[in-house]
């Protein structure tokens, strides 16, 4: 299965579940995927940035990656392969989609300051990785510190026909995603699917705006794939006030530093990890961030029966 062309829905990014010796947990992998099959997403995509991919060994990376192909077979799986070199984008590339992946996902390094050098990296990552491989654009300078303007994303589109999709985490990005949109309907750029991130903080806007769904981490994208779907039936209300009742949670899960321990948090609460760790280095969440995380989920659960969770 390829990244198809059209993708759009909710694309979860999964995270890697370690036990508390750091060791992976490849069951909880399987219930991860076994529930984002059984929510709707329309594809995965795994070892991303929050997939604690820089903790990782090359060959745990390929046993994650092969783990979630094979049990998430039904869905197109995208795996992240950024790295300071191309020797081992390349080989973690091509081993992945020896096996089955649907693509792979590709983040500036934070060295990349002009429109020529963005647009030069991954013209040299498509040659080391093979222009049969479809690739995510992921466009994420709070992260990265690479600004990529609209006409950036419309050159790499142009001139690398494997950019499969724009991963959209600018901040503010409204602008952006409208001008791309434009740029599709006067013919100047090719159709290119726009899956946005930044944990789905401005999803309801952003799928007005012509982005295509989500590629992102929130503990709960079963309600993200319930806005994409109440927004694609014209039910705008609805995708409103279903999006407005996650937002204090979105924004608590979306904090730097501490976004992928609440998260994990929160997936472990939902019994889908059998331990809410990370792999060092690393922070737990502290008695008062859990009783913060835990306020939150009671008034959630107020209007979306999906955070009402036995107690821990």
């Amino acid at each position: 299965m390829r990244l198809p062309a059209d993708a759009r829905g909710v694309y979860p990014i999964a995270p890697t579940p370690f036990f508390a010796d750091g060791s992976i947990d490849f069951e909880s992998a399987d219930r991860l995927c076994d529930f984002y099959l059984g929510c709707g997403a329309t594809g995965l995509t795994v070892l991303g940035q929050l997939g604690e991919a820089a903790k990782l060994e090359h060959d745990e990376s390929v046993a994650v990656a092969l783990r979630m192909v094979r049990r998430a077979a039904a869905l197109p799986v995208v795996v992240g392969v950024s790295a300071p070199g191309f020797a081992p984008m390349r080989r973690l590339t091509h081993e992945v989609m020896a096996a089955g992946a649907a693509g792979v996902m590709i983040a500036p390094p934070n060295t990349l300051r002009t429109d020529d050098q963005i647009v030069g990296y991954y013209r040299q990552a498509v040659q080391a990785i093979g222009d049969d491989v479809p690739f995510v654009v992921q466009d994420y300078p709070l992260a990265f510190s690479v600004q990529m303007s609209p006409e950036v994303i419309r050159r790499i589109t142009t001139e690398l026909p494997s950019c499969t999709m724009l991963k959209h985490e600018d901040w503010p990005g409204l602008e952006k995603i409208s001008t791309l949109r434009a740029w599709e309907r006067e013919g100047t750029m090719r159709r290119l699917p726009i899956l946005v991130g930044n944990n789905g903080l401005f999803l309801d806007y952003e799928l007005e705006r012509g982005a295509d769904g989500a590629n992102t981490g929130y503990a709960f994208p079963d309600m993200l794939i319930e806005v994409v779907q109440r927004m694609q039936r014209g039910e705008r209300e609805a995708a409103h006030d279903l999006f407005d009742a996650h937002l204090p949670l979105l924004r608590y899960e979306q904090q730097p530093g501490i976004g992928l321990t609440v998260r994990k948090f929160l997936l472990h609460r939902r019994g889908l990890l059998a331990s809410p760790a990370l792999r060092a280095p690393a922070s737990p969440l502290t008695a008062a961030a859990r009783g913060e995380v835990e306020h939150l989920l009671g008034r959630l659960a107020r209007h979306d029966p999906r955070a009402r969770l036995p107690a821990p």
